[in-house]
């Protein structure tokens, strides 16, 4: 028995240093088995044992940015350029998160230039975007708040604050312009009245004339709680009467159905984020998505 033991622990360490000196530093099969003092056939039957027993372990990634296969199949369905974030199957939701937001945040420095007025939605995936940013030297930068973000259960706002101030850090001290509105209105008629001020409608026009926006999708059952649905900024009868007329989440805290509709779901009345169109109208939209139901080892910056 200790001799049969010997024999199985002599052949695992030789599957191991085959595999390490083929797959990490390089070696050809001859290198290896004059090394080992086996043939080359043993070698690669040691190769083929390291991967049968998961000592290695292949997987494929994707090319990065538009270059992906699945990028784009998906660029040519919708019309739109799309990056891939490469992450392994087995990744956490914070490391999908993460790895979309360096992506988003490589995309935001390269297009925010002297004089851009860049939009931000604000949510989990803007603020880790935030975390990955690189200072810039630039001037002349607009950083303009896309949605309200104060609800009944918190007026003060301090999340939204610190996420525009962190963007405005970056690129050169650049200039915040706050959206000093809630999430969601009470009642539509209130925001009706709010439009017609002139220091809401000086903002509106800030997001109209956007250079540049970030955002988000939010969805009420995602892996990282979206803050939306998270943080009491939708009621609990709201979102239920929402999903009961086809919503499945949200951009910009506008609710959308799964083919992108979004009239006719009360909520959005009372909604302060821009509306699709509004932002299917600006230059340059990054949207930020590091969870889907697409059965990918990747995740989507579009």
């Amino acid at each position: 028995m200790p001799a049969s033991k010997d024999v199985q622990e002599t052949r695992e360490r030789q599957v191991y240093l085959a595999a390490r000196r083929h797959y990490i530093d390089g070696e050809t099969m001859e290198t290896i088995a004059r090394e080992l003092g086996v043939s080359r056939p043993k070698v690669s039957r040691l190769l083929l044992r390291a991967r049968e027993t998961g000592v290695v372990r292949i997987s494929l990634a994707e090319p990065p940015g538009s270059d992906s296969p699945t990028a784009r199949r998906i660029a040519e369905m919708f019309g739109i350029n799309v990056h891939i974030a490469n992450v392994c199957d087995k990744a956490s939701a914070t490391e999908r998160l993460r790895a979309v937001a360096v992506e988003a945040a490589a995309l935001l420095d390269a297009l925010v230039t002297d004089g851009t007025s860049l939009g931000i939605a604000w949510g989990v995936t803007s603020a880790q975007v935030a975390r990955e940013l690189k200072p810039q030297a630039v001037s002349g930068v607009n950083v303009v708040q896309m949605n309200g973000a104060t609800h009944a259960h918190d007026s003060s706002a301090p999340y939204i604050g610190s996420l525009l101030q962190a963007f405005a850090t970056n690129y050169g001290n650049a200039h915040v312009i706050p959206f000093p509105v809630p999430t969601f209105f009470d009642h539509a008629s209130t925001r009706e009245a709010m439009w017609r001020e002139r220091s809401i409608r000086n903002v509106l026009a800030s997001i109209t004339s956007l250079d540049v926006a970030l955002f988000g999708v939010g969805y009420p059952h995602a892996r990282i709680p979206s803050h939306v649905y998270a943080a009491g900024h939708v009621e609990p009868a709201d979102l239920a009467e929402a999903i009961d007329q086809g919503a499945v989440g949200d951009v910009c805290t506008v609710l959308l159905r799964a083919d992108g509709s979004h009239d006719g779901i009360r909520l959005n009345t009372r909604a302060t984020g821009p509306s699709p169109d509004m932002v299917q109208s600006i230059a340059h939209r990054v949207c930020a998505v590091s969870y889907t139901h697409l059965t990918l080892p990747t995740i989507l910056l579009v």
